[in-house]
């Protein structure tokens, strides 16, 4: 069994280390190392067709990050009065949305995207005058924003409800003895218990948001993201610049990581 563990580890770990290492690469080529240098890295943040991919992907992520957060939240604190029958739909209802591959959500959003613009976009013009250009629902950030949203949140629904099933009920129903009204029986009670789970929701909802390309590509219209733009950087050759922008990815990922450990070990403490 150890040396099962070593080797699943070594596979999913070395392939990242490998990039890492390549990305130091002072040659033109992904595959062979000459040297050590880090000029990738200056050229990868020079480059404002990657600012501007790392920019769009930042902003789309924070946004479904905080969405899915609150209403996933919300929805978690709802299902749990929820009994029987309606019970069994909902939770199955979740668990689809999770295992359902990401081409069948990309495809069936941005056919039902194009259906409802077509339907609204007629009436939006009938509403403004001839002199006045009418608004036009398109694809773009907002139409990413609430395919990651609807797709994340059944994450953060599972991770609240598993913390919710897990919390002492005897704390709320003593504040609701003592007069407490719900709102801040839930600030006060609720919201310091289920909140390890409501920040692990939104740093998963973040990553995958982040690091999406199946839905993005679907439903980005214009807006490229930094996943499609490492595809179309890799369709015409992988450089050292691709594994630096790998490597930088990963170091947001682990930073966020460790402040998220940092900020609940505190408050374990407090």
């Amino acid at each position: 069994m150890r040396l099962y563990s070593i080797a699943v580890y070594l596979f999913l770990y070395v392939p990242i280390g490998i990039i890492v290492l390549f990305s130091f690469n002072s040659g033109r080529h992904a595959s062979d190392f000459v040297g050590l240098s880090a000029k990738w890295y200056g050229k990868a943040l020079s480059n404002p067709f990657v600012m501007e991919a790392f920019t769009t992907s930042l902003i789309i992520a924070v946004s479904a990050a905080i969405l899915s957060s609150l209403m996933g939240t919300a929805a978690a604190l709802a299902l749990q009065r929820v009994r029987g029958p309606m019970k069994v739909m909902f939770d199955g209802l979740i668990y689809v949305s999770i295992m359902i591959p990401g081409i069948v959500i990309g495809i069936a959003t941005l056919v039902a995207l194009v259906t409802v613009f077509d339907l609204i976009n007629p009436v939006l013009a009938t509403l403004w005058s001839a002199d006045i250009k009418a608004p036009k629902l398109s694809l773009g950030y907002t139409s990413v924003i609430a395919a990651h949203t609807l797709f994340t949140m059944s994450l953060v629904i599972v991770l609240v409800r598993a913390r919710i099933s897990g919390m002492d009920r005897a704390l709320i129903e003593a504040s609701e003895d003592l007069y407490a009204s719900p709102w801040r029986t839930f600030y006060q009670i609720t919201l310091p218990q289920i909140f390890p789970a409501v920040l692990a929701g939104f740093l998963l909802s973040f990553t995958f948001s982040f690091d999406d390309f199946i839905i993005a590509f679907f439903v980005a219209g214009a807006n490229t993201t930094l996943p499609i733009y490492v595809f179309a950087s890799i369709r015409r050759g992988i450089t050292p610049e691709v594994n630096a922008i790998g490597t930088m990815v990963l170091g947001i990922s682990l930073t966020l990581l460790v402040i998220a450990q940092v900020l609940l070990q505190r408050r374990d403490q407090r």
